[in-house]
């Protein structure tokens, strides 16, 4: 019987297309989006646990972050913090 326990256990284990998506939709919302508006506009349908998956991931890699409001991107490049560190640079 406990074969049976781990073959109805599902795993939602997304594609990395499927995560650069959801990256990419967030990313471009350029505000804070709620979950349900995120799921309108990503180019494809995605299971909401396989969502669950992909937030956890994006925000353990400091990508985005959750507010009572919905998702918001966070991440930014080295390049532009670099050159926002440069900008700001009063020593020398």
């Amino acid at each position: 019987m406990p074969e049976l326990m781990y073959a109805s256990k599902v795993e939602h284990s997304p594609t990395l297309d499927t995560v650069q998506m959801v990256e990419e939709t967030i990313r471009n919302a350029k505000e804070v989006i709620t979950v349900a508006e995120l799921k309108r506009r990503i180019p494809r349908q995605v299971n909401h646990n396989t969502l669950k998956v992909i937030f956890r991931y994006l925000q353990e890699s400091g990508k985005v972050e959750f507010t009572p409001d919905g998702v918001v991107w966070i991440f930014m490049p080295k390049e532009d913090i670099q050159a926002i560190l440069s900008k700001g640079r009063t020593w020398n």
